[in-house]
């Protein structure tokens, strides 16, 4: 077998689609260009500005109170009397409503709605400098890098103002050395509901009746982990909101005359506790405003804001502080906090509404001046307009001003008009594309889309070939030295980008006609190709039910509708591919023995290797498999997630942890059905390697089927327990329970690394017994082995998969035609082996076993049904596809290759997709289930990499479990087969009777196991990438479509990352095949060791 040619090609190709990939994301997911400007106090702000426009006189607060309470959504902040019955997270907050209602001039309550993204960094980078997050920024939510456009917080320390932080360390990595002082605490332990606003409280008052501050800002974080944790229907919620609500009533006490108190939400919550997203549930958060002394000139009115935009928070603490407009803000003053007329009588001292407008505007139109001479994205018309809005905006301010009357109304109201037109058309525009980029990342995904299908039909040939890269990688290497020298020459510097288009469009072109004129050196030399396909068949070939399917699907991604409804759709696809099968194989009449016709010739008369009896043994298999493959595909419709789009679903109950469930009835139910797939996951994986005879040797693998794998079990099912066990149920066992969850996962992730570790060590679980030989020589007519019950060794296991013939075949081979001897009596061969039929699955099939447990380990723990199901799907479309083999097999229609056909492999990626689905997940950044990266972690984690990785493995579990036993689609006919089955090497054995070898067929052919395992491996990248592809496509024909960043960007996010990771597992799977057949060699080398030389 070719291991590193194969190996190499694969990692190339495997490059490939990551530089296209990289190439595309680049040009589509740009970070907004940043303003590296700041505002002053000196600044004059053009036309008829003068020195101090920012700072003029005496600020109406001296002091201010941001109390930041993660998560906290309007629904929370609102009061209803009316409600006798309210839910956990309803009335909670009663002193919203008893002070607005009280003190209308002084408090006021908004619903305050973020822009998307809504997660925790993009919303204080938004409330702090005024602009508007892209979509990428969503990625840097847990790697927070420090903000350098200008904000608030370096506005306040530029004019000397001593700014207080205390809550969520979020704020320390953005800001760093920014504060006078500053308290940080651990935030992204999302169950940990206490230790951030704990240590808030420990330092919030002392710090208020101190005169060692003039801006405080405390970020509590304990109602959105609430929410992660629980949900908001949960009466842990309930508590938090009560224990806000005397934080609150506490401040007010505290609260000096000169002090401004802002109370707000960063962000909302859905249903379900989630963020991220851009529903009015996420979006809606909640702002209070609130001074002893008058705030509002006048009483709640029809002209109040129904909803204050979170960017308008930026200009409006500015001025009401003081302190220059950050440069780079595009929000809108909150007009009900200013005087409508600055002569009014009375009024609270500072600028008019008319004066904050107009300095809100100036500064607007120098950011959009700076920016637009800068980044030359904003439409021309748009920008012509705008300038022309102001411009006689300007001319009418001015004048108003120099004849010494007030601004009317109508100019007020078209200053808020010109304001709002800004900040839309700059949320138009700054999705910024790279359309050079995006199309050198669709051209290297196409050509290596067009490179997997070539090398997968021309596995046969390419395996043959010596040096295939060799040319190509070294043209590659040449062309991007050259394009970088040229960028040096022209521009003065080298873009990586680039190189890397034209290194790999170049090894791709390279490649392709190696393998056009390897095909025709073959065909030159009389060699076996596939057969080839003009360009008036290709299109027929492709239209083939496997690929039409596959087509279907991503022609589908241009429809959002589509991937709303993607999960339901996917398992319809899996489902109508999957009845495809049997209609095929009984349109060519395999699925049943054909019946004598008694008329025919006898020439005509069925073949008598084909038996009735197999082939209706063999359909009965087929039809109950598929019955499994129907009944799991309906039960896994049971374990969907819910997008913010599709109103009325309900999430699987499922998806949500045990300790979320208050009905102790219904959490032990849970409990017991988790238990109880549990153990029939490890029983299932038990039995198939007892059933095989691969439960009997000493060594590594067979031990961690044995041992590990039952402890890891164990593991799980007590984390769960301990888990599911509330805070407060067992307060003398906290300290106990507190060490069960870090200890439990750290001990099956050890197990786990244990088993993973034994099984690269020692993959066989072949198990020999010998016997001393005696001079016989001859064929000898072998009976059926005696049962021995200390052997351990079932009766089945010893009579089907004992394969004494291919011993005495290969030693004859080996010992030069020296026919085998046999011992004394001539009733047991010399040598046993029990196991070698499946010496290439079992190892798969126990791997699988390990990672679904490990995979398992980070979902919650109704999800384990969800895996059960997964397994009985995978072992049904295996049967099926063995079945199917099978059949045309008896029927002699097989043409004796190991070659996988599209159907299965196109089902293998499908069932892929659909449990990404039916285990919870959806291609949404708020479906991400969070809690996965602190499964052995409840303290949280110091860095960001080993919970981005527990994230990911989470995320993408189907993914990697289908994708590294993919190989398993080439075994498994091997493992059914039927004795006298197959054509050719599986017909007739040697000694007279037919022979059963199953995966040792692929010894015999080591350069057809090459080419299949090949082939195999592209196919199923092929199909992959065409998705990708697919979505690369749908996102750049879409990019400005209404749907863009809500839909199609997620997708293309989600898509892209299962790609990679589905990528590295292939590899990992082809990687342990070659490792056990490195392993199988050296074993037949020590059985044999005089034919070593």
């Amino acid at each position: 077998m070719k291991r590193l040619p194969i190996l190499v090609l694969l990692l190339w190709l495997c490059a490939m689609f990551y530089v296209g990939i990289f190439l595309f994301v680049g040009g589509f997911l740009l970070v907004r260009l940043e303003v590296n400007r700041t505002s002053t106090c000196g600044d004059v702000l053009l036309p008829g500005g003068q020195q101090g426009d920012f700072c003029q006189g005496q600020p109406r607060f001296r002091k201010a109170v941001v109390l930041i309470i993660d998560a906290l959504k309007i629904d929370f902040a609102r009061f209803d009397p009316a409600n006798k019955e309210p839910r956990p997270f309803e009335n909670k907050l009663p002193v919203l409503e008893e002070v607005t209602s009280s003190k209308p001039s002084h408090a006021r309550l908004f619903p305050f709605r973020a822009d998307p993204p809504t997660t925790t960094m993009q919303r204080i980078k938004g409330f702090t400098t005024g602009s508007l997050p892209t979509f990428i920024d969503v990625g840097n939510n847990f790697a927070s890098s420090a903000i350098l456009e200008d904000n608030l917080v370096h506005q306040l320390a530029e004019v000397g103002k001593r700014v207080v932080f205390m809550g969520d360390d979020t704020w320390e990595s953005l800001f760093p050395k920014k504060f006078h002082r500053s308290l940080p605490f651990p935030s992204f332990n999302v169950k940990d509901l206490h230790t951030v606003d704990n240590g808030i409280l420990q330092h919030l008052y002392n710090i208020m009746v101190s005169d060692d501050w003039d801006v405080l800002v405390a970020h509590f974080l304990g109602v959105d982990h609430c929410g992660h944790r629980f949900g908001p229907d949960h009466p842990a919620m309930a508590d938090k909101l009560t224990q806000m609500d005397g934080v609150i009533r506490s401040v007010l006490d505290r609260l000096q005359n000169d002090t401004l108190l802002v109370v707000m939400g960063d962000h909302g919550m859905t249903d379900t506790g989630d963020h991220g997203g851009e529903s009015q549930k996420e979006t809606d958060a909640a702002i209070f405003l609130y001074s002893h002394s008058p705030l509002f000139p006048a009483s709640p009115s029809q002209s109040d804001p129904e909803v204050v935009p979170q960017t308008d928070l930026v200009p409006t603490l500015a001025l009401l502080l003081g302190i220059p407009i950050p440069y780079s803000s595009v929000g809108q003053v909150l007009l009900p906090l200013f005087p409508a007329d600055s002569q009014t009588g009375g009024a609270p001292a500072g600028l008019s509404q008319a004066e904050a407008l107009w300095i809100n505007a100036k500064q607007v139109n120098r950011f959009l001046e700076t920016y637009s001479s800068m980044a030359k994205d904003i439409p021309l018309e748009s920008l012509s307009q705008l300038q022309a809005d102001f411009s006689r905006l300007s001319s009418k301010y001015l004048s108003t001003v120099k004849e010494g009357r007030s601004p009317t109304p109508e100019l007020v109201a078209s200053l808020q008009g010109y304001l709002t037109s800004v900040r839309d058309t700059c949320r138009a525009t700054w999705a910024h594309f790279n359309p050079a980029k995006m199309a050198a990342g669709i051209a290297v995904l196409a050509c290596a889309c067009v490179l997997c299908y070539v090398l997968s039909e021309m596995s046969s040939v390419l395996v043959r070939e010596s040096g295939l890269l060799r040319v190509p990688l070294v043209a590659a290497s040449v062309v991007g030295v050259c394009v970088a020298a040229s960028q040096l020459f022209t521009q003065g510097y080298a873009e990586g980008s680039w190189c890397l288009a034209a290194a790999a469009l170049s090894s791709e072109v390279l490649v392709l006609w190696r393998a056009r004129r390897a095909r025709k050196t073959t065909v030159a030399e009389g060699g076996e190709v596939a057969p080839r396909r003009g360009w008036l068949t290709l299109p027929r070939f492709l239209l083939t039910p496997p690929l039409l399917v596959l087509l279907l699907r991503c022609a589908s991604l241009l429809s959002d509708s589509y991937v709303i409804a993607e999960g339901r759709v996917v398992t319809f696809l899996l489902f109508s591919l999957s009845l495809y099968v049997p209609f095929h194989l009984n349109w060519d009449g395999l699925l049943l023995p054909p019946v004598h016709d008694p008329l025919k010739p006898a020439g005509l008369l069925p073949s008598p290797v084909l038996s009735p009896l197999a082939v209706r043994r063999e359909s009965s298999t087929f039809l109950a498999c598929l019955g499994v493959l129907v009944g799991s595909l309906y039960l896994s419709l049971f374990f969907h997630g819910c997008r913010e789009e599709q109103g009325s679903c309900q999430p699987s109950p499922f998806l949500s942890p045990l300790s979320r469930v208050q009905d102790s009835r219904l959490k032990n139910l849970h409990y017991i059905l988790s238990l109880a797939s549990l153990g029939a996951w490890t029983y299932l994986l038990r039995r198939w390697l007892r059933h095989y005879g691969n439960l009997n040797s000493p060594g590594g693998t067979v031990f961690t089927a044995r041992w590990i794998l039952p402890l890891l079990s164990v593991c799980l099912g007590l984390h769960w327990a301990v888990a599911a066990t509330p805070e407060d149920s067992f307060r003398n066992l906290a300290e106990l329970i507190s060490l069960g969850q870090r200890a439990l996962p750290r001990v099956a992730f050890s197990l786990l690394g244990v088993g993973l570790a034994l099984l690269w060590l020692d993959p066989l679980t072949v198990f020999i017994k010998s016997r001393a030989a005696a001079p016989v020589r001859g064929p000898v007519s072998l009976p059926p082995p005696r049962y021995r019950a200390s052997t351990g060794i079932s009766t089945q296991a010893e009579l089907h998969h004992l394969i004494p013939q291919l011993y005495q075949r290969m030693r004859r081979s080996l010992e030069d035609g020296e026919p085998a001897r046999l011992p004394e009596g001539g009733d047991r061969p010399a040598v046993e082996a029990y196991g070698l039929g499946t010496v290439y699955s079992a190892p798969m099939v126990l791997l699988c076993g390990l990672l679904g447990l490990g995979l398992l380990l980070l979902h919650p723990e109704g999800m384990s049904l969800s895996f059960l199901l997964l397994l009985l799907e995978m072992g049904a479309l295996l049967q099926i596809h063995a079945s199917s083999t099978t059949l045309n097999a008896l029927h002699g229609a097989h043409s004796g290759r190991f070659s996988v056909p599209w159907t299965p492999v196109v089902l293998w990626s499908l069932a892929a997709t659909q449990f990404f689905h039916a285990t919870g997940h959806l291609p949404t950044f708020p479906s991400i289930q969070w809690a996965a990266a602190f499964v052995g972690f409840p303290g949280g984690h110091t860095g960001t990499i080993l919970p981005a990785s527990l994230v990911t493995l989470n995320t993408f579990s189907s993914h990697i479990l289908f994708a590294v036993t993919c190989p398993l689609l080439l075994f498994w006919p091997l493992v059914c087969e039927v004795r006298g089955g197959r054509g050719g090497r599986g017909g007739v054995g040697e000694e007279g009777e037919d022979n059963a070898i199953m995966e040792m067929r692929l010894r015999e052919s080591p350069q057809q196991f090459s080419s299949a395992l090949l082939q195999l491996a592209t196919r199923y990248l092929f199909i992959n990438g065409a998705q990708v592809f697919a979505s690369v496509c749908a996102a750049a024909i879409l990019r400005r479509h209404l749907m863009v960043w809500k839909v199609f960007a997620p997708k293309l996010m989600f898509e892209a990352s299962g790609f990679l990771v589905s990528s590295v597992f292939v590899l990992v799977g082809v990687t342990l095949v070659m490792r056990v057949d490195v392993a199988v060699g050296r074993w037949f080398k020590r059985l044999l060791p005089d034919t070593s030389g």
